[in-house]
């Protein structure tokens, strides 16, 4: 019977943890309800010919790829890989790869700037990447990673392709 009695009291708790909304979500909701102003897209607009633009957003995407690769190398502390996925696909060795010499007279300065930034960067996680595969110490390397990736924001906010 006493455990009946807990029973009861627990499913009452539970039932009022889940049906009770807490406060202040009544003001969330009407907040909702609201029509919000979309703002305008202040980017930079770039035109690149549609056969580049494909190509630009393509290697983007594989950027991102790769950084998700490096995130997870790193997690296993596999940071020789780490490095290597950096260098090829993001760092100074990947430029002719990604065709930047090409697609470079379609950019404006600063984004071309960003571009070289952002390979420079890589090259050099990659070689604090292997530091790590000697030193076991993973916090410049993640440091390094932090500058390429600040390259990459830094470009996507103020810059969109046709």
């Amino acid at each position: 019977m006493r455990n009946k009695g807990i029973l009861s009291f627990a499913l009452a708790g539970f039932a009022a943890c889940t049906f009770t909304l807490p406060a202040g979500a009544q003001d969330h909701q009407h907040m909702m309800t609201e029509p919000t102003a979309i703002p305008a897209d202040a980017r930079e607009l770039v035109k690149f010919p549609e056969p580049m633009r494909l190509h630009t957003i393509t290697s983007m995407r594989d950027h991102l790829l790769a950084l998700q690769e490096i995130d997870v190398a790193l997690s296993r502390n596999a940071f020789d890989k780490a490095a290597s996925i950096a260098e090829q696909r993001l760092g100074m060795s990947s430029l002719e790869v990604h065709g930047a010499a090409h697609i470079a007279p379609y950019m404006p300065q600063a984004m071309q700037d960003m571009g070289t930034n952002m390979h420079r960067a890589a090259s050099r996680f990659a070689l604090e990447a292997q530091n790590a595969s000697v030193s076991n110490d993973v916090r410049p390397a993640l440091a390094a990673l932090g500058s390429v990736m600040q390259q990459c924001v830094a470009c996507h906010s103020t810059y969109r392709l046709y």
